[in-house]
């Protein structure tokens, strides 16, 4: 009979997760008694916990306290970026996001995953580079490996597997371009002058 998955022989490769296993602990704890049951308002907080453990945190950084960071020491969040309420930041490997970037609720980051042609069920991770002026609606998932350009618009409920170029609007699953975004920001700006 053919084993698609050993399970016993996994392995973790060598500094998989960049730090200790204890200091993974010892975030784990912080983060479940000192930063998802703090007060809304406390975004400072909640920045300084994530700089201490090695997160570069931008300033005007918004963190809801029911987002869920992995690994801080693999992110990267811009100046004025929001993170919303149960985001995952799943940094097995590098998250990197620009500044003025919102990503919206439940939205899921996921830098890693298992290669399931092997037998091991061996792991694997890839960065996600999120650039400046994109927002990511809510319940967005996005794979291991992929960039979103600048000002890139994700819609609710998309799922983004290849690399997306910025100044567009995308929905679906998989995210297909819809339209430019230049044109709505350009009719805004000419709104404005009037």
């Amino acid at each position: 009979m053919i084993e698609f998955q050993q399970l016993d022989k996994f392995q973790l490769p060598p500094n998989f997760r960049g730090k200790s296993g204890v200091l993974v602990q010892v975030w784990w704890l912080v983060q479940n008694i000192l930063f998802k049951p703090s007060p809304q308002f406390m975004y400072g907080w909640r920045r300084w916990l994530l700089r201490s453990f090695g997160a570069k945190v931008g300033k005007g950084v918004i963190l809801r306290p029911s987002c869920t960071v992995t690994y801080p020491w693999k992110v990267e969040i811009g100046d004025y970026s929001w993170i919303g309420d149960e985001v995952v930041l799943y940094s097995l490997g590098n998250i990197h996001i620009g500044k003025n970037t919102v990503i919206s609720q439940r939205s899921y980051i996921c830098t890693g995953s298992h290669d399931y042609s092997a037998p091991h069920f061996d792991i694997y991770e890839k960065p996600i580079h999120i650039e400046d002026e994109c927002w990511l609606a809510t319940d967005v998932y996005v794979a291991p490996g992929i960039r979103i350009g600048r000002g890139a618009v994700v819609g609710a409920r998309s799922s983004v597997y290849k690399d997306l170029p910025g100044a567009k609007i995308y929905v679906g699953n998989p995210a297909k371009m819809i339209k430019e975004r230049y044109a709505s920001v350009h009719q805004f700006s000419l709104n404005n002058e009037s």
